[in-house]
């Protein structure tokens, strides 16, 4: 609980200290920026006073400086009308810098369309733009933005990958441990029940019975053993109606339940729905489910099932009567090692995550929850195209 908690800090430190640093950036940019058009303008300002000098041979003016500072402006693009607006001359549009005056005068159109205000002069005014050093200058908090958010983006994808497969390898690698090491004793406990029934006479039927209900239990230890050395690699999938097997999980948890939970399942009786599971990894996600339930509701309460066709998948709603998730919590439930109980690893919904999404295309989640009131979960399923059932 409290490594989901320190995760979704960091992840809101971290976001907090990116936002500081594009803000930072973005405000040095625009005083830069500022900068930098203040000493345009003045450029353009000395330029129309030089043009101006040089036109009305102005012979107590230094020709040469007006001259050189005519010359100097290469990247501010400019065009110089007369009070008529008449357009005299322009320079530094498009990449060929036409000076046509047709060309400057479709320029000059745009610039007055965006409200530009001209610079006055003695007997002239020019109009002119922003450089492209400017322009790109002003853009750069977006590119940068944009290039820190593609970074940050593709090396949280990359490592939650790498971490999720890391994940999978150890939760696969435990589960076929698990399996290998149950199976030893399992086998052990099976020969010593047969050893039992040699020993015991013949009309000991209460002793028999004893065995018979072991026998049960070891079976079902074989069973768990299956369902943890299939996790992992690809298990035969088969046709079944999905209202079979539904009712077959209820009468194994009813069964196991206490006397006062309700179990309200679709009857058996009703049009088939058909989709294709492996029956031992779908029971093992609706008893998990079913179990998970149990645990929430403290010994009272309702358990139902709805099953509704959607389309080419079949819903599948399994609700309790319970405790209720917390709204912070919803998207951690399917978490690896997150539980609300004192015991347990936290591993039950992850796996049934991983049994319904990876190995049978479907998904599963929290459909809703309330406190207090209960909790929802869904299944959905593809149904299956096939017209015939297979045997198991």
């Amino acid at each position: 609980m409290n490594i989901y908690k320190q995760k979704a800090n960091w992840k809101i430190y971290l976001a907090i200290v990116g936002i500081i640093i594009v803000l930072l950036s973005l405000v040095y940019t625009n005083y830069v920026a500022e900068k930098i058009a203040n000493e345009e303008r003045k450029k353009v300002e000395q330029w129309l006073l030089a043009s101006e000098r040089i036109s009305t041979a102005d012979l107590n003016c230094d020709l040469t400086l007006h001259q050189n500072i005519l010359a100097s402006n290469t990247t501010i693009p400019m065009i110089l009308v007369s009070d008529a607006e008449v357009v005299i001359e322009g320079r530094n549009f498009g990449e060929e810098n036409d000076t046509s005056i047709p060309f400057l005068k479709k320029e000059l159109k745009k610039i007055k369309a965006l409200g530009t205000k001209p610079i006055e002069g003695f007997g002239n005014s020019i109009y002119y733009q922003e450089s492209s050093l400017l322009t790109m200058l002003k853009y750069f908090p977006l590119f940068q933005f944009l290039l820190i958010a593609a970074f940050v983006g593709f090396g949280y994808l990359g490592f939650s990958t790498a971490r999720r497969a890391e994940q999978n390898q150890v939760w696969v690698g435990m589960a076929k441990e698990t399996a290998h090491q149950l199976g030893t004793p399992i086998s052990a406990i099976v020969a010593w029940i047969e050893h039992l029934k040699l020993m015991l006479p013949e009309d000991d039927d209460d002793s028999r019975e004893i065995i018979k209900e072991l026998e049960k239990d070891v079976e079902r230890l074989d069973l768990v053993a299956d369902r943890f050395s299939k996790i992992g690699s690809a298990p035969k999938l088969i046709k079944i109606n999905i209202f079979d097997r539904l009712n077959e999980c209820r009468i194994y948890m009813q069964a196991r339940a206490p006397r006062k939970m309700i179990f309200d399942f679709p009857s058996v009786d009703q049009d088939p729905i058909y989709v294709n599971i492996n029956i031992h990894l779908f029971d093992w996600v609706i008893e998990n489910l079913l179990r998970n339930a149990l645990d929430a509701m403290d010994g009272t309460g309702e358990i139902k099932a709805i099953v509704v066709k959607n389309g080419s998948f079949v819903d599948i709603d399994i609700s309790d009567t319970g405790h209720g998730i917390p709204a912070g919590k919803l998207k951690m439930v399917f978490e690896p090692g997150f539980t609300t109980k004192k015991r347990g690893w936290g591993l039950g919904l992850s796996l049934a995550k991983r049994i319904i999404e990876s190995y049978h295309s479907g998904k599963i989640f929290v459909k809703h929850s309330i406190l207090d009131k209960g909790t929802t979960f869904s299944i959905k399923l593809p149904i299956s195209d096939t017209s015939k059932s297979e045997d198991n």
